[in-house]
């Protein structure tokens, strides 16, 4: 029942909105209000990933607000809509559509969830609606884009395959390590980055000792790091829970390889109450990720001030991405002297956008080339290596 009455809900919105394009012998773009431009944001409004929905939608936000503040877009004020996606894909393809057919916007950024991303794709493809994805990291999303088939989705966002490119690429070429053991977490995300990281390690001159998996919930990971003690590794690829991390980094100085084999991957590596379980297990770790509030620009530091006095709270990863990709699409309108949806898809694929971590260009699968932050822990404490990038090797299609 409730199928049906959503399809009739859809073709009558679909018929009504073809009616008024008819009527009016304008295009559905220009059916909003004059010098407006729409954008819609599909995220997790309601639901468990509801607080970074919430951030999402607040970084947004505010950098409609700055730029409507500061005259818009070539004269051009941005309108926000939000649609729930409950991190669903039923949902989130419900959302799509409504933003689609009901509010007509020619651009749409979302979602935070991979599987929300993927299930819109089409849905944006075959209404030749731009959608810039600022937060889904599985590698699928890009391999599907551009040349790969779906033309109209871009993402300003690194794939778990980018982040494990760059991590096995620093290990190797800054901290010479070539023997490395794996403990990762038994989950698509954890498996899938070693089988990304095993996709690189040759080029680096890097072989992986022993390959171990853990389940949410384990608490003894003894038996595995012995082996690893012997096996001679130099580093453990971990990519893993947060809160499984410190009990690693315990019992790692337990079996007397704390300090002596480095944990590199992403797992919360970088926290204060990490770090404070067992500092001699965590010095030297190396993570990557997308964004800190610690990085050190001009750019990202206003951002965080802003933030940070606006909302009454930090931003996080969700808040920082959404926020630049906001201002990634104003400067792709910007460039293209237009808000058509084709100018403006066309100016993306050559932009030389300057976001505070770095340049920004899109490759022939639409996919960004950014910079990812890597950090090691120094002292007990997180340092800032640097910027680092890499191009990802396609499959073919």
């Amino acid at each position: 029942m409730k199928l049906t009455v959503s399809r009739r809900a859809l073709f009558l919105s679909t018929a009504v909105l073809s009616l008024a394009v008819a009527v009016s012998g304008l295009p559905a773009g220009a059916l909003a209000a004059d010098g407006t431009i729409k954008l819609g944001l599909v995220a997790p409004m309601s639901g468990p990933n509801a607080r970074y929905g919430a951030f999402s939608m607040h970084g947004a936000e505010l950098a409609v607000k700055d730029i409507n503040d500061a005259g818009g877009v070539n004269g051009m004020k941005i309108e926000l809509l939000n649609a729930d996606s409950q991190g669903t894909p039923v949902e989130g393809v419900s959302a799509a559509r409504r933003l689609i057919d009901q509010d007509g916007v020619d651009f749409i950024i979302g979602d935070v969830s991979s599987s929300v991303t993927l299930a819109i794709q089409p849905v944006a493809e075959d209404a030749e609606v731009l959608l810039l994805n600022a937060a889904s990291s599985n590698p699928k999303i890009t391999y599907q884009a551009g040349v790969g088939g779906f033309k109209w989705t871009y993402r300003n966002y690194p794939t778990d395959e980018n982040r494990a490119l760059i991590v096995a690429k620093y290990a190797a070429e800054q901290r010479g390590f070539t023997k490395f053991a794996v403990l990762s977490v038994d989950s698509d995300y954890g498996r899938s980055a070693i089988a990304f990281t095993k996709k690189y390690l040759p080029d680096f001159k890097g072989e992986i000792l022993s390959e171990d998996y853990y389940k949410e919930g384990e608490v003894d990971f003894r038996s595995v790091l012995a082996k690893i003690r012997d096996n001679g590794a130099q580093a453990i690829i971990m990519y893993g829970l947060a809160d499984t991390t410190p009990i690693v980094a315990r019992q790692m100085v337990e079996l007397g390889i704390a300090g002596k084999v480095t944990l590199i991957g992403n797992g919360e590596f970088n926290t204060e109450k990490t770090i404070k379980s067992a500092p001699s297990a965590l010095e030297g770790a190396v993570e990557a990720a997308a964004w800190l509030p610690q990085f050190d620009s001009p750019e990202s530091k206003a951002f965080v001030e802003k933030f940070t006095a606006t909302y009454n709270e930090a931003p996080n990863n969700h808040a920082y991405v959404h926020w630049d990709t906001v201002n990634l699409l104003a400067a792709a309108i910007k460039q293209a002297g237009s808000a058509d949806k084709v100018k403006v898809r066309d100016a993306l694929s050559k932009i030389k956008y300057k976001s505070p971590v770095g340049e920004v260009t899109f490759d022939d699968h639409n996919q960004a080339r950014l910079p990812m932050i890597l950090l090691q822990i120094e002292n007990g404490k997180p340092s800032i290596k640097g910027a680092y990038t890499a191009d990802i090797q396609y499959p073919a299609n």
